[in-house]
């Protein structure tokens, strides 16, 4: 399996950049490996589309209360329906998405069940807000291989 985290604060150009970068190397890695995100806008949505793309299966991670999904926050549902639309799969999650720290936790079982991971990151340590330095140690101290994307070009949007 090959997962996604990373920073949720990455300009237009970015994304696109990423997007393409992860459909490269996608392209790279063994057949038959299926990709899984967690169900949002920005990141998520750029890597499922990648993983499409180069004929990867997908499975998308909803968040949930007990047994039905959670509402998304706003800025999410939409590239949450089309990340429905490209999915092979779709399991629920137990986390409140509103929750940083239950987001954060949701994302550490991502990574655990991964074989791959992709951290589109900048390199910049983790802070209140942004917690992809925190999950690539996380990855590194299981033993979960990380690729680290960050193409030449890439900016975060000012908060």
């Amino acid at each position: 399996m090959i997962a996604v985290v990373g920073h949720r604060d990455l300009s237009n150009r970015t994304l696109e950049l990423v997007e393409a970068e992860l459909r490269t190397r996608l392209e790279r890695l063994a057949e038959g490996a299926a990709a899984l995100v967690r169900a949002g806008s920005g990141l998520p949505l750029v890597f499922g589309r990648a993983a499409r793309e180069t004929g990867r299966k997908l499975t998308v991670l909803l968040p949930a209360q007990g047994v039905v999904p959670a509402p998304l926050p706003e800025p999410d549902r939409l590239a949450a329906g089309e990340l429905l639309v490209l999915a092979e799969q779709v399991r629920l999650l137990a986390f409140d998405p509103a929750d940083r720290d239950a987001c954060v936790g949701a994302d550490e079982r991502l990574v655990k069940e991964s074989g791959t991971l992709f951290a589109v990151w900048d390199g910049s340590h983790s802070n209140g807000r942004d917690a992809t330095a925190h999950l690539v140690a996380f990855a590194r101290t299981r033993g979960i291989p990380v690729e680290v994307v960050w193409p030449e070009g890439s900016v975060r949007e000012p908060a």
